[in-house]
């Protein structure tokens, strides 16, 4: 009649005191076997049963967790009833806006989960595939949006935003969560893709810029700096173009009229990034004999003694013609070229050590141009306030990189806000941008990337900012990040190393619950956390097909004719 992990109930005077059973073991007794002549053998077995205590029922039908009252010897223990059930796992009250998304494993009964309390917290949602992690998480977001929808009547549009990186596009289909949703299918593979609207500021940004360039600390994250104050300064000038004509002028002048040969021709290839052109110094030579160490004109114009004789040199035509390119990224390597110009002519960088930094930002230039869009006609959260960023088509380094770009942004922008909101950020596989034992990337760069995630889920709750995190590898995420979570659903895990490190990081887990992980059946889960005042073994319904992920497995008899 009672089983490993239910409850029975001790009466102790007017209080229910609530315990559940850990463990059972039955021992033969044989005295009672030999004084039974009437043949039965109800009483040859004595079942014990070790139990743990949970808390207590007052008068009032309400569960208090904890271990304020104990039994007594000779207490009796009953079964319990289906509404004492519900009085263990009720965590919501009347006035609180509820969902019911899953039942209890055991009892069967439905269980409703205070959106106030969940949905405003760090969620983390644990399962090796298969076990219906992605179904939890979609379950769980799909009735928590149309809840609170269905209650925030006025602006619920900026009130609570949303937004989801799926790895794998397993959130992209219609109705899957919410068909209010705008999905942005990213692709590095093709021009016409998606595009993410964001403004000017975001990209232009030093931090930004820096994860996007990978730059050292010492050399080349200063440099971005300066390049940014030239870009600032040039377009505070009433005529910005002008203005940085002139400065090309006064440096193709000091070049020219240097007499350091390979100083000049190492400025001169920036100058050819900076035209997009090869042919800019036909038409003049460098004179190296011992006497006459200058630029002279192939045309026989002689040598160039003064600033008279820039105007006739075929660079000095490239820069009074210059323009600014339209594409954002394209026109900061401008004047990323030109900020290092004048270093290296001022002898205040070295080429070699400042070069890496504008030839990476090249490099990632076509991948950074096909996934975002810094036109500024669209708004990131124009057409809805459930935005999901479908990063399955977009290569390695971008997959790492735009998590980051996208949650730095929105996190500094919501810190930024007075008005009362939330934004919750729910990244599917996790492991892939917050794994603390990644080999693919510099300790320095996988640093800063798990110290920015760690701080929005360390300091976001006071600003309104939330995480929810799924993942099937647990040990590979940092530690800091697992336990700083508020509620967690594990399901079935198997691997040693992961269940170490739910152990090591959960607090709010009993051991009965922990040893029963790895034999957790699919769509089962433990949930705990700071909202309820045990684990609880709850069953996720499952969704219909329309509504669930893109996440089973594939079936041979799919093939079959």
């Amino acid at each position: 009649n009672v089983s490993v992990n239910s409850f029975i109930e001790i009466k102790k005077g007017f209080l229910s005191l609530i315990v559940k059973i850990e463990s059972e073991k039955i021992i033969e007794d044989k005295k009672n076997d030999l004084n039974n002549t009437g043949g039965s053998s109800s009483n040859r077995y004595l079942r014990f049963l070790t139990t743990s205590l949970l808390g207590y029922i007052d008068n009032q039908g309400k569960f208090e967790g904890g271990t304020r009252e104990f039994p007594l010897i000779g207490n009796e223990a009953f079964i319990v009833t289906e509404n004492i059930i519900q009085s263990i796992h009720a965590i919501t009250t009347k006035n609180d806006i509820s969902i019911n998304f899953a039942k209890t494993d055991l009892e069967n009964i439905d269980i409703s989960i205070p959106v106030d309390g969940l949905l405003n917290s760090h969620i983390a949602i644990f399962g090796n595939t298969g076990s219906g992690k992605s179904n939890t998480l979609a379950a769980l977001y799909k009735n928590g949006y149309e809840k609170l929808k269905a209650n925030i009547l006025n602006d619920f549009q900026n009130k609570c935003r949303f937004l989801l990186f799926d790895f794998n596009g397993e959130y992209t289909s219609k109705d899957c969560i919410t068909p209010d949703k705008k999905v942005f299918n990213l692709s590095t593979q093709i021009v016409n893709g998606d595009k993410i609207p964001i403004p000017e500021e975001m990209l232009l940004e030093h931090e930004m810029l820096s994860i996007l360039s990978d730059a050292t600390d010492k050399t080349q994250k200063p440099f971005l700096k300066r390049v940014l104050s030239l870009y600032h300064i040039v377009y505070k000038e009433k005529n910005p173009l002008n203005y940085f004509r002139n400065i090309l002028i006064n440096n193709i002048e000091k070049t020219f009229l240097n007499s350091d040969k390979l100083k000049a021709d190492t400025i001169i290839d920036l100058y050819r990034q900076l035209f997009d052109k090869d042919e800019i110094v036909s038409d003049i030579v460098f004179n190296a004999s011992i006497n006459q160490k200058k630029w002279f004109f192939v045309n026989g114009d002689g040598y160039i003694d003064d600033k008279s004789s820039i105007p006739k040199m075929d660079i000095y035509s490239c820069a009074k013609s210059f323009t600014f390119p339209s594409d954002l990224l394209d026109n900061f390597l401008k004047f990323s070229c030109l900020q290092l110009i004048q270093e290296i002519i001022s002898n205040r960088s070295e080429h070699s050590h400042v070069s890496p930094v504008i030839n990476r930002l090249i490099s990632n230039k076509n991948d950074i141009k096909k996934i975002f869009d810094t036109s500024g006609e669209k708004e990131f959260w124009e057409e809805s306030n459930f935005i999901v960023i479908n990063l399955n088509m977009v290569n390695l380094t971008m997959k790492k990189t735009l998590p980051l770009l996208i949650s730095k942004w929105a996190y500094n922008n919501k810190k930024q806000e007075d008005k009362k909101s939330s934004l919750s950020f729910i990244i599917d596989e996790a492991h892939n941008i917050l794994s603390s034992t990644s080999n693919r990337e510099s300790e320095s760069w996988k640093d800063y990337r798990l110290e920015t995630f760690e701080e929005i889920i360390k300091e976001g709750r006071k600003f309104g900012v939330f995480v929810t995190i799924s993942s099937q590898r647990p040990n590979d995420i940092s530690p800091t990040i697992i336990s700083q979570a508020h509620n967690y659903f594990i399901h079935r895990l198997i691997n040693q190393n992961d269940l170490y490190a739910i152990q090591k990081a959960v607090s709010y887990i009993d051991k009965v619950s922990e040893e029963s992980i790895p034999t957790l059946p699919r769509g089962t889960c433990i949930f705990s956390g700071v909202l309820s005042q045990m684990p609880f073994k709850l069953r996720v319904t499952e969704l219909d097909n329309k509504h669930k992920p893109k996440s089973n497995t594939l079936s041979f008899n799919d093939f079959i004719d």
